[in-house]
């Protein structure tokens, strides 16, 4: 049941809502909150989740687009390892004397990307920890099985492929039409979300496979929050004459049933970002993030979350790409830039989440189309197969790094299926599902519904996480 207090937000009207943020509170109409609007009418609950969903969640997704070079961002450190790092990587590799060491809790050494510190900082506190070598997998799988092409994901080494396969979580196949966070949102909508006009997931910039369910899509916002008509509600004769034309056409009683569908999607669209900004706008934070990209980005985030009683939600998941990692050439001064941005943009969020009071219910993961080559073309590297990943939060078992490191990157090794291009050890599914499991999701016959493949990795009804990054 929804209490009074949420039905009566759900209820205000656009006039409402555009009189209490005044004059100028909309930007710009794009057709993409508008597909939003379109596609979250109606949303309901696919398979309603049993239980698990109490108190308030939020997953946020830091996509590193293009493929992260990881094995530069969490190196071996211990001696033999490391040359033998070094010896693969030949011009890509990092001096052992730059890397910021850490230990693992099993006292093994491993050394952070000298531009990362805050990343550094969180690990030390046990804020963060990192998931070596995971990547799509329809299977366990080793070399004689990739060597033999039974069941591999389709596309390998494919960006397109890749990135689907990542969202999709069904890797075999390239017709997804949905995401597992889309397909866990359908699950959880009914039970988590009581705002029929904004969706649980939220997306910057894009719509995205990742995030799209059965019945329920990405509600889409920008860094400065969700858009709507340019100058509508703005000050001024023109923008009263907008507002006049644009309310008009709007309410008209079409007898056309397209044209009555249209403007009621525009309306509803313009309800939603008005209700959105509302809510952002009544926020008050102290944390400030960096003047980057994906400063911006996760700081209205932030902000979104801080609003999540204005939005009645109880259960939110953020989806933020952060492109260019296609180091093809000049990989270490591209990584010298762009390592620390992302660093620093994480450490700014997890301090918002604290000063927010939710760092224990806000947990951030990274993900990226692919690892890459371990050796060099010569001024960068090539697509590649398993990567190392961040997840950060206070529900983060962190100072750790989960899955299986490799013992050594030397080139012929075990996993190397050619210039070093690594068979993941850890599965995306084994990575979503512990995030799924923590957000709420049994380990039932809903699991399999959101991720298909998850049994050939873990098994129904366990009570032991898939990999325990999550306390």
């Amino acid at each position: 049941m929804k209490s009074d207090s949420v039905k009566h937000r759900a209820s205000i009207s656009r006039r409402q809502f555009i009189r209490r943020t005044g004059a100028g509170a909309c930007a710009a109409l794009t057709s993409t909150p508008l597909l939003s609007s379109l596609l979250t009418l109606g949303t309901t609950g696919a398979m309603a989740a049993q239980g698990g969903t109490e108190g308030y969640k939020a997953l946020v997704c830091v996509f590193l687009g293009g493929g992260n070079d990881s094995f530069n961002m969490l190196t071996p450190f211990e001696k033999d390892e490391y040359n033998d790092y070094a010896a693969v990587r030949n011009d890509l590799a990092l001096s052992r004397s730059s890397l910021l060491q850490v230990a693992d809790t099993g006292g093994r050494n491993f050394g952070i990307h000298p531009g990362m510190g805050e990343v550094r900082q969180l690990y030390k506190q046990g804020k963060l920890c990192f998931l070596a070598n995971v990547g799509s997998l329809v299977e366990p799988t080793d070399l004689y099985s990739y060597e033999n092409r039974q069941n591999l994901p389709v596309g390998l080494f494919s960006h397109s492929d890749q990135e689907r396969n990542w969202h999709s979580a069904i890797p075999q196949s390239r017709v997804q039409v949905s995401g597992w966070a889309g397909r866990m949102a359908d699950a959880l909508t009914d039970s988590s979300n009581y705002n029929p006009t904004i969706s649980m997931n939220i997306a910057l910039n894009n719509l995205n496979l990742f995030q799209t369910g059965v019945t329920v899509t990405p509600y889409v916002i920008n860094e400065d929050g969700a858009t709507t008509l340019s100058g509508y509600q703005g000050r001024g004769n023109r923008g009263r004459i907008l507002t006049n034309i644009t309310d008009s056409l709007l309410n008209q009683n079409y007898s056309d049933p397209l044209k009555m569908k249209h403007a009621a999607l525009g309306a509803s669209s313009i309800n939603a970002a008005v209700e959105f900004n509302f809510a952002l706008d009544t926020v008050g934070m102290r944390t400030r993030f960096p003047a980057t990209g994906l400063g911006a980005k996760l700081a209205v985030v932030a902000r979104a979350i801080a609003a999540r009683q204005a939005l009645a939600q109880t259960r939110q998941v953020f989806f933020v790409e952060m492109n260019g990692w296609d180091h093809h050439d000049d990989l270490l001064n591209q990584q010298a830039l762009m390592l620390p941005e992302l660093s620093a943009a994480l450490k700014a969020f997890y301090n918002a989440t604290e000063e927010l009071g939710v760092a224990g219910d806000v947990t951030t993961f990274t993900a990226s189309d692919f690892g890459r080559t371990l050796t060099s073309n010569g001024a960068g590297s090539d697509h590649g197969w398993g990567g190392n990943q961040i997840i950060m939060g206070g529900s983060v078992a962190g100072g750790q790094v989960y899955g299986q490191y490799p013992e050594s990157l030397a080139q012929g090794n075990p996993l190397d299926t050619g210039r070093g291009r690594l068979i993941p050890t850890t599965s995306v599914d084994e990575y979503n599902a512990e995030l799924a499991r923590w957000f709420g999701i049994p380990n039932d016959s809903g699991l399999e519904i959101i991720l298909p493949n998850i049994r050939n990795f873990y098994p129904s009804g366990s009570d032991e996480p898939p990999i325990g990054f999550m306390v």
